[in-house]
């Protein structure tokens, strides 16, 4: 068991950065050592190696691995265009990673990281905080508990903002995508439908995605998901329809009341037990959740309510010590991309698709 681990931060300023903090959760972390960091940008890294207080900058990130060689990886960018490629790179030379979301642009660049990391047994997490959170344990457990019943249906929305559409789906919808995973919920199958400018998809429509994420296309995109437990999940995204607060988060409806979950470290989450669904109706009202139950303080406090990688920080050092899967890890990764990707492809032959997915290019290249 290593004491202390080495890593090394892989930004690209003004082309997605270093993430939400995937640079500077280290410093927080008292097993973990910030040794280098790599940036295209001269302005950029110098003001990244003065942040994380190290003495070796490089503008490659292949350099910095080969010559500093570190246990860690943080791959920083929001942008999604070198994801595929700093995952490799770090798993061929035996070097775990964590990184930002989205995992990957296509479920074939997904297969391409999982090849690599699995011939080296590096281990891959994915920077979804939700995802490591203890709020998990305690959702499972008024699950497990029948706290709203017989669970029905999931209903998870992105933010809606200038966004809505497709790019919701793969910067925000990951989260809830993940979150449904988390919760142990398994998809079968998708039936989606994806407008542009209220018609379906056609190849004019397709464009170049911000941040990164390839073709692009769609301003409205509503998806169902199959789900083995036989029930379905909707998630539905509309561009510039976000109300305030915002509908963002997932929604579990049971037979006797509905959970609510919004994305975070330690999240917001409510439950309301009334079968009617309807507050206004039983005079039943929403109640706080927290990691100690239903309408109870929370007890979390200090250093791992601070910063929001601790807890997968944790996480993956004991997957490394112990030689297991990180939470959120490649194979979730790649589920999720495959969760993305099958609405474009769903829309594209106008019948549901299965899982695995079969098309592992991105579909939109396909129109």
């Amino acid at each position: 068991m290593a004491e202390t681990y080495r890593v090394a931060v892989f930004g690209r300023t003004g082309k997605g950065n270093y993430g939400h903090g995937v640079d500077v959760c280290w410093l927080d972390h008292p097993q973990t050592d910030v040794v280098a960091v790599a940036d295209d940008n001269d302005e950029g890294r110098a003001a990244a190696a003065k942040r994380l207080g190290v003495g070796q900058s490089f503008a490659d990130y292949r350099r910095m691995l080969d010559e500093t060689k570190p246990d860690i990886l943080a791959i920083g960018p929001r942008w999604v265009d070198q994801h595929r490629d700093a995952a490799v790179a770090a798993a061929e030379r035996g070097v775990h990673v964590f990184m930002e979301k989205p995992f990957c642009r296509t479920p074939q660049e997904a297969d391409e990281i999982v090849a690599a990391c699995e011939q080296t047994h590096s281990k891959l997490a994915i920077a979804h905080p939700t995802r490591y959170s203890p709020i998990i344990g305690t959702v499972k457990r008024l699950l497990r508990d029948w706290a709203i019943g017989r669970v029905l249906e999931l209903r998870a929305r992105g933010k809606e903002d200038r966004r809505g559409g497709g790019e919701d789906l793969w910067v925000l919808g990951s989260h809830m995508l993940d979150l449904s995973l988390a919760l142990g919920y398994d998809p079968a199958w998708c039936f989606a439908s994806v407008l542009q400018d209220g018609e379906p998809l056609r190849a004019e429509h397709v464009k170049e995605g911000p941040e990164g994420i390839g073709p692009l296309a769609g301003d409205a995109v509503r998806a169902t998901y199959g789900l083995k437990q036989g029930i379905t999940m909707t998630w539905q995204s509309y561009r510039n329809v976000a109300g305030d607060p915002r509908r963002y988060g997932l929604q579990i409806f049971g037979s006797k009341g509905i959970l609510e979950i919004v994305e975070g470290t330690l999240p917001k989450v409510h439950i309301l037990q009334d079968s009617s669904w309807s507050p206004g109706r039983s005079g039943k009202s929403w109640q706080p959740v927290t990691t100690a139950g239903i309408g109870q303080p929370e007890p979390l406090t200090g250093k791992k309510t601070g910063h929001r990688h601790l807890y997968a920080i944790d996480d993956l050092l004991a997957a490394i010590e112990k030689q297991r899967e990180p939470k959120c890890n490649m194979y979730e990764g790649r589920r999720i991309v495959e969760m993305v990707a099958a609405t474009f492809e769903s829309q594209r032959v106008g019948r549901p698709v299965t899982f695995p997915l079969e098309t592992r290019v991105n579909p939109l290249t396909l129109l």
